[in-house]
């Protein structure tokens, strides 16, 4: 049995083939800018920059699956950042410390005399490697399965989310002597052997953080095309009527919220080695919500637009932080409201309306003024769009199945 009854209009071959021509070529100007002309172009020091910028565009990737596909407003994702980046620096430190000894702030503000038991593990490289991306997975897992099953949605989801980066932070804080408290894991070192104060493996964490973005990319953005994609927009979309259908929708935003914490915790394991510290300060409210905010203006519905977006506010924050770091927040915060009241589907999305408008001022003249010449219905493609968030509505509900 087929997930789907049919294609939705407007998607035939041609359409696909334009689409993933479109796609490839996209992809191979990514490389070339990533890979050849940013290194040519930029400093060791703002190279770095970029490796951090890209970070928070793995995090974007995932809060477009989340968000912008099955709309769950996830305002926590620092948790999982977190999750993913403290996994790492727990394990850098050891390393740096040496077989036997403790790491650097343990022996300046703990008492203790050998490892906590919950820093063992962390030792082990493969251990530490998949920690960075399974713990924070499996810690949405069990998050989500208690929300989405009391069918907590909405802002009261959004509220939630956030409550849990807060009371992350402020544990992370309370534990000076294993997580050194506010200054959280710093001066790290070493990268799995290599000396990160070398300019040679700064570049080389730069061009693994360039690779994992475009892979992860390349992963999301074929999990969005395929049939689950479609089911997470039918339940964005309208929830109750997927649920008659016979599908739970609890499992299918579980999977969204699930990888969207998996690429953050990857983002903030390539993290650490990137700038070389993790702290609390990184991963609290305010950064859940710079998250955000990146995503919000690039456009959350699509891929391009919101790992575009969350480097280009990455890089406004180092900009003009520096120049106003008292005004900067505010702007921030008028960034995010103006990116969800006036364009919804943020820059991306400009292209959209303007070739809209385009095609009505068209359709309009050779109707000769008729009603139906300037429609806003797109009878060639059987789609709507919400409102001007750019967000495609699926024209055909999955037939029934458990999910």
């Amino acid at each position: 049995m087929t997930l789907f009854k049919g294609a939705p209009a407007g998607r035939g071959p041609s359409v696909l083939a334009g689409r993933s021509a479109r796609a490839w070529a996209g992809f191979a100007a990514a490389a070339v800018v990533l890979f050849a002309l940013a290194p040519l172009a930029l400093s060791d020091f703002r190279l770095g920059l970029l490796a951090k910028y890209l970070c928070t565009a793995m995090v974007a990737v995932g809060i477009c699956l989340a968000w912008g596909r099955g709309g769950l407003l996830t305002l926590g994702q620092g948790v999982f950042f977190g999750l993913g980046g403290y996994a790492m620096a727990m394990h850098l430190k050891i390393a740096d410390a040496g077989p036997g000894n403790l790491p650097d702030f343990m022996q300046l503000y703990g008492t203790a005399t050998e490892l906590p038991w919950w820093w063992r593990p962390f030792g082990n490289p493969l251990f530490a490697l998949a920690a960075t991306v399974l713990l924070p997975m499996a810690v949405a897992a069990v998050l989500g399965s208690f929300i989405f099953r009391r069918r907590v949605k909405g802002a009261y989801f959004a509220i939630l989310s956030q409550a849990l980066a807060a009371a992350f932070a402020i544990w992370l804080i309370g534990q000076q002597a294993t997580t050194g408290g506010t200054n959280g894991l710093t001066d790290i070192q070493g990268f799995f052997g290599y000396d990160l104060d070398d300019p040679v493996n700064q570049r080389m964490v730069y061009f693994v953080i360039a690779a994992v973005l475009l892979l992860l990319i390349a992963l999301v953005r074929q999990l969005i095309r395929s049939r689950y994609g479609e089911l997470l927009v039918a339940v964005r979309d309208s929830e109750e009527r997927v649920r008659f259908l016979g599908y739970d929708p609890a499992n299918v935003k579980l999977v969204a919220y699930v990888v969207a914490a998996g690429t953050a915790g990857l983002a903030g394991a390539l993290f650490v080695p990137a700038v070389g510290i993790i702290s609390p300060a990184m991963i609290g409210i305010v950064p859940s919500i710079e998250f955000v905010i990146g995503a919000a203006v690039g456009g959350r519905a699509s891929l391009a637009g919101a790992v575009l977006g969350a480097i280009g506010v990455a890089w406004a924050k180092t900009a003009l932080s520096e120049e106003f770091p008292a005004a900067w927040t505010y702007f921030q915060g008028l960034l995010f409201i103006v990116a969800l009241a006036f364009l919804p589907g943020g820059l991306v999305s400009l292209a959209r309306i303007v070739r809209r408008r385009r095609a009505s001022r068209t359709s309009g003249n050779a109707g000769g003024g008729d009603a139906d010449g300037g429609s806003d219905t797109d009878s060639g493609t059987g789609t709507e769009t919400d409102g001007g968030a750019g967000r495609e509505k699926s024209s055909a509900l999955p037939l029934g199945g458990a999910v």
